[in-house]
């Protein structure tokens, strides 16, 4: 049930379904949460908000904080997400749950930013708490299980793309904020710009942006007009973030100063609109689309890396570390004071795989290793990439031939 409170009646314990007032007054982003610090109940008993929604089915009610504040505090932890007897079916149970509950959530998504985006074009107020219910359902399932929910976007229909495109570009943007180790509310900021960044698509005829052939001058104009057009329409809207009207009007710039609409460089581009540019052509480029095929990821990725003067290099590399994709042949450093090149990875799902081959402290050539990189901290990772001459590889193209035959350069 909710019950609706004063703001100095909150307690730890409970559960905040939605906080009243302007949502520039509100001291969290995503607002339905558990209080569970001291910080937290603070932070709402001083904002000076009308009210506040608790859900006492998800914690605390009103009725209950007397009795409960005399309860000691649990120590015991918390049961794990697989509590019944081990077996071989266990983890393909639980991977099978994952993936469906990730395909529910993009396509739950993607009916709700239709309809955002509908009400944009017949001139509607924008549902500004759905979309923050997207980005609270998709930070919630990339914090769970990144992987999965990164699948599952790949595999998207190529009808409604600008919808399921608008689900994919908050994804990653939310996956690489995590990647970066940014604030949760900067976190979710960007996933709230990734779902806003292509409203203003709704100003352009269907017929254009399915167009299979080449966009006449007059076209082009008008699709290079929608981020002008989208910035328009979430201003119109009010208590829009920042963030998201900054990577709606500027995610089609490029660091060298070539894009559009103002043509700006990087030194004038914030990491949010730079970091916006790069999930919006990676998800283009993997996408099905009416009027072409998707690109692998691999060859995405690629093909953004030679792209010189668009993207923030530094940046587009964290990218690529925080999907765990790589360009064929880059030479780069491990986490284990190794070089190694990324070799082709044949199956689609798999982790990535490099061959290791030199000692990066005692400058010299090992005998060459295939290591699966990891997720987390029990394997090795790659940190950066790396420039083949730094090192001294005059032929370089000739050596990666021959590490990814296995063949040792000591030999």
């Amino acid at each position: 049930m909710i019950h609706r409170i004063a703001c100095d009646q909150v307690r730890l314990g409970m559960y905040v379904h939605k906080l009243g007032g302007s949502w520039f007054a509100h001291p969290f982003w995503r607002n339905r949460r558990l209080l569970d610090t001291a910080e937290e109940v603070e932070a709402v008993r001083a904002s000076g908000l009308p009210y506040v929604e608790i859900d006492d089915e998800r914690g605390l009610a009103p009725e209950r904080i007397a009795s409960a504040a005399s309860r000691p505090e649990r120590t015991t932890p918390p049961a794990p997400i697989w509590s019944g007897p081990r077996s071989k079916t266990a983890p393909d149970t639980l991977r099978a749950a994952e993936r469906k509950r990730a395909v529910d959530l993009v396509d739950r998504s993607r009916r709700v930013m239709k309809r955002v985006f509908e009400s944009a074009r017949l001139g509607r107020a924008i549902r500004m708490a759905e979309v923050a219910h997207v980005v609270e359902e998709v930070t919630a399932a990339v914090t769970r299980n990144a992987q999965t929910l990164l699948g599952v976007i790949r595999l998207k229909s190529k009808d409604e793309y600008t919808y399921y495109h608008s689900v994919a570009v908050c994804t990653l943007m939310v996956n690489c904020g995590r990647h970066l180790g940014l604030p949760d509310a900067e976190v979710e900021q960007l996933g709230f710009a990734g779902l806003l960044h292509d409203i203003g698509k709704m100003g352009i005829p269907e017929s254009i942006l399915n167009k299979a052939g080449s966009l006449t001058d007059e076209e082009f104009d008008l699709v290079r007009g929608h981020p002008a057009h989208g910035h328009g329409l979430l201003v119109d809207a009010g208590d829009m973030p920042d963030m998201a009207l900054d990577v709606c009007l500027h995610h089609h710039e490029k660091v060298d100063g070539s894009g559009y609409p103002f043509g700006l460089s990087a030194d004038r581009l914030s990491l949010a609109a730079r970091l916006g540019a790069i999930c919006d052509v990676y998800d283009a480029l993997t996408s099905d689309r009416i009027y072409k095929a998707g690109w692998p990821p691999v060859e995405a990725v690629a093909a953004m890396w030679s792209w010189d003067g668009h993207f923030d290099r530094v940046l587009l590399f964290r990218f690529m570390q925080s999907i765990g994709v790589f360009p064929t042949g880059m030479l780069v450093t491990l986490r284990s004071n190794r070089l190694g090149l990324v070799l082709e990875n044949s199956r689609r799902a798999s982790r990535p795989r490099v061959c290791a081959f030199y000692d990066t402290r005692a400058n010299a050539f090992l005998p060459p290793e295939t290591v699966t990189l990891r997720d987390d901290l029990s394997g090795d990772q790659i940190v950066a990439p790396e420039l083949p001459e730094r090192w001294g590889f005059r032929d370089w193209d000739a050596m990666a031939e021959r590490l990814a035959k296995g063949e040792n350069l000591n030999a």
